[in-house]
This record gives C-alpha cells, sequence and structure tokens, in this order.
C-alpha cells in the first residue's frame, strides 16, 4: 500500500493536513520530501513530461514498434515489407 499525505512539521509532530485513512497501533514507514506548496515554483508534470522522463528508459528489441502484436498478443512475426 502507498499512500501520500501531506503533513505540518510543528517542531515535535508530523501533523497531516487531513486525516488519514490508516489503522491503529500500526507501524508505517515514512519517506520525507520538503515541499514548500505556496511556491509558484511548484509544478504538476503533465502526462507528456512524464513521457519524456521514460523516453530511452525501456529495453525492448529492435523491432518491437513493428512487431508489437507478436511480443504482446505472441502472434506470429509479420514478414517485413520489401518495397521495390
Amino acid at each position: 500500500m502507498s499512500k501520500i499525505l501531506t503533513v505540518t512539521f510543528d517542531g515535535s509532530v508530523l501533523r497531516p493536513d487531513i486525516p488519514p485513512d490508516l489503522e491503529l497501533n500500526k507501524h508505517y514507514v515514512i519517506t520525507i520530501v520538503s515541499e514548500d506548496i505556496n511556491s509558484s515554483e511548484t509544478k504538476v508534470a503533465d502526462v507528456w513530461d512524464v513521457l519524456e522522463d521514460l523516453t530511452g528508459t525501456v529495453d525492448a528489441p529492435e523491432d518491437w514498434a513493428s512487431q508489437h502484436d507478436h511480443y504482446l498478443y505472441g502472434t506470429p512475426k509479420r514478414q517485413p515489407e520489401i518495397n521495390t
């Protein structure tokens, strides 16, 4: 399970901005990321930014684009078209 909560630190305790939906008396691991939510520099990534970040990060066969049906569905590979 993974949840993102925004919290405020008062000097000794992290206080959630909204009540979290968590089990009582259960231990959780917390990752802390400092972020100024009032900053004008805060930018929400759109889908194109996410895709750009992922470009070139997936290893795939050289013929992945032309033979995608084979790799996704197990169909026989297509014969390459010969242009004359």
